[in-house]
């Protein structure tokens, strides 16, 4: 039997604003953006064409409002590993991703904290 995590739902202001974030920024792939109704879209952007992506869904009321950049309680929420720490750190610097921290190197890797565009704590993370 074989399983995997298909997509995370990743609760945003706004679709736009987010797929800019993700593909500008992270250097993401926007797998899939369709319309689904008059507010309503599928989107799906991705660390790389296969694997695990982020459906990005535009809050649709107040509740979901609450839970931008929140959505693990001011936890870690995502871990993005990397085969190049040093890279993607200082291309994310350029590019105006805001770390919380200088890395780290721990036994498991060289890590540091950064905040998406809504202050959702994600670990890049490149594994020994």
């Amino acid at each position: 039997m074989s399983r995997e995590l298909g997509l995370i739902t990743l609760v945003v202001r706004d679709y736009d604003e987010a797929i800019g974030f993700y593909v500008d920024k992270l250097d993401f792939v926007l797998r899939e953006d369709r319309r689904l109704g008059p507010t309503k879209r599928w989107v799906v952007v991705a660390p790389k064409p296969e694997g695990t992506g982020l459906l990005l869904a535009q809050a649709a009321d107040e509740r979901q409002t609450g839970a931008i950049g929140n959505q693990s309680g001011g936890r870690v929420f995502l871990f993005l590993e990397t085969d190049d720490f040093a890279r993607d750190h200082a291309l994310y610097i350029g590019r105006g991703v805001r770390f919380l921290e200088a890395p780290r190197h721990e036994a498991y890797g060289t890590v540091a904290v950064f905040e998406d565009l809504h202050g959702n704590r994600w670990d890049l993370i490149e594994r020994k």
